[in-house]
Order: C-alpha cells, then structure tokens, then sequence
C-alpha cells in the first residue's frame, strides 16, 4: 500500500457541544432552588416545661402568674393589665428578686401568637426563669 497524496484527507469534524442548553438548565435549577428556599430568620423561645400536668393551687411558691384568656384578656396576679403595660408591671416584680419565677398559663384555645407577644413583654422585662403552664 502506497501513499497517494492526490487523494483528499477528510478532517474529522469535531462535535461542538452547545453550552446554550446547560445555561438554560443551570438557571432553571437556579431559579427552583431560591423559590424553594426560606430565608426566614428563625428564633427559637427557651422554656422550662413543668415536669407535671399544671400547677396545684399554692404550689407556685411565690412565682409570678401571668394569665392569657381565650378572649384576649390578660392579668398578671389576678389583675387585669393590657399588653403595653406588662413589662413594666413585671420589672416592678422583678427589681427585688430578678430570678423570680414566672408562669404564663394560656388558657385552652388561645392562638400562639398572642403568647409568644406575652413571651416578649416576659423578655423585655428581664425575667429569665420563665415556665408555660395548663
């Protein structure tokens, strides 16, 4: 076999892999991924939980009551006092004995946003040791 350089050598062509297309499906994923995802800023509320069912009549040692009625009314100790007022009421409990203990009994019913705004004004008024009660 002899070399005819008269003949045409063909070229091989190579296949030119589009990058249109993988742009496309990268900005698709791009675009699924930031709907899909939540930039909440999440916070947690640190509780202490009773280790029993509620709290028996005289057994709260002193601690302070904050009531949340499924109507909306609030009290602290047994006397009314609107959401505004709570945390200077509570830092009024607090000044002496700032690791007092406070209980916040929602009553059955009660949606969880206004508890945690009374878990706030808790906080506002610097009390620390802080249980949910039934």
């Amino acid at each position: 076999m002899q070399f005819e350089p008269n003949l045409p050598i063909q070229a091989r062509r190579r296949a030119l892999i589009g990058l249109t297309p993988l742009i496309d499906v990268v900005f698709i994923l791009l675009l699924f991924f930031l709907l899909a995802s939540s930039f909440l800023d999440w916070h947690t509320i640190n509780l202490t939980t009773p280790a029993t069912q509620g709290i028996v009549k005289g057994s709260s040692g002193g601690a302070v009551l904050i009531r949340l009625g499924a109507n909306g009314a609030l009290d602290l100790n047994g006397r009314p006092v609107l959401i505004d007022e709570l945390p200077s009421k509570l830092a009024q409990f607090l000044t002496n004995k700032p690791e007092q203990k406070i209980l916040v009994r929602p009553a059955t019913g009660v949606p969880l946003q206004p508890v945690v705004h009374v878990l706030d004004a808790v906080k506002e008024a610097g009390g620390t040791n802080v249980s949910l009660t039934r």
